[in-house]
């Protein structure tokens, strides 16, 4: 199963058995005030700055999410996914809740994006999916219905089964479904690091579709947040995730050494690649 996003001119594939794909989580001014502050004043450089230096750090693909309490997300989110696509020519994931600015930024993309997302949720399959398929994009699926997030594996391959079905029959093709297994905070639910890889390998395993998870999700709120974030990055791997919602620049290292443990990177050129630049930064 290979999943192709792309900008106007660069194409990523996401698949089994591939060098993991970095999507870099730094556009997002969730817990960032200053971001947040100059999104609102109309100021997009740190748009630009951290499209830069994510590419930089090595991200195959860059999330773009505007969503500011207050703010006008249907008129900052086309404006920033507008400069990211002037800036770097990494494919966008492009990353809101809120239909009516998906459109707005899907109207003015070249390429290929991915959506970030589409839930279990009934408005959300009847808002979100038929833009999908308009905009010809590929789109993650959150493992969340409107009872909410589940506590329990099964019923979170449950609502991944109902995304597929719910998708493929308004006529997306399952490799353009990527789904998410959320990962919430290991300090609040002991399990949950536990719960997304059994997630993960039981939808790999059921619907071969391509899988991510926001690894910083996990550590939130406990101390030494890299070294659990490390670890979930290769459990997760390990359990059949194909593309991961990371600090590039923090976890890059970490999926490569993983990557190359599991035999997705062949000959270990990726690993070797990425070592002989550090080497020349030094």
């Amino acid at each position: 199963m290979e999943t192709k996003i792309s900008s106007l001119s660069k194409e990523v594939t996401i698949g089994t058995g591939l060098p993991t794909i970095l999507i870099g989580e730094r556009i997002n001014p969730a817990g960032k005030k200053s971001m947040a502050e100059a999104l609102k004043a109309g100021d997009f450089e740190i748009v630009r700055t951290e499209a830069i230096a994510q590419t930089q750090a090595g991200a195959d693909i860059i999330d773009v999410n505007t969503t500011i309490f207050g703010g006008d997300e249907t008129s900052i989110l086309p404006k920033a996914v507008k400069i990211a696509m002037e800036t770097v020519d990494t494919p966008l994931c492009i990353d809101s809740a809120n239909p009516a600015a998906l459109e707005a930024a899907l109207k003015i993309y070249k390429g290929k994006p991915l959506i970030n997302s589409v839930t279990g949720e009934e408005k959300s399959l009847a808002t979100v999916l038929p833009l999908v398929k308009k905009y010809n994009a590929a789109v993650i699926g959150l493992t969340q219905d409107d009872e909410g997030i589940p506590t329990n594996a099964e019923r979170r391959v449950a609502i991944a089964h109902k995304i597929v079905e719910r998708a493929e029959k308004s006529g997306i093709s399952r490799d353009n479904i990527v789904i998410d297994c959320l990962a919430l905070a290991i300090g609040a639910n002991p399990v949950s690091g536990l719960l997304a890889t059994e997630t993960a390998s039981r939808i790999k395993a059921e619907l071969g579709v391509n899988i991510t998870v926001a690894v910083s999700n996990i550590s939130f709120g406990m101390p030494d947040r890299s070294l659990i974030n490390f670890a979930f990055a290769s459990a997760m791997i390990s359990a059949g995730a194909t593309c991961l919602i990371v600090d590039v620049a923090k976890l890059r290292p970490i999926v490569l050494a993983s990557d190359l443990v599991m035999s997705y990177d062949k000959r270990a050129r990726r690993y070797i690649d990425a070592f002989r630049e550090l080497q020349k930064q030094q």
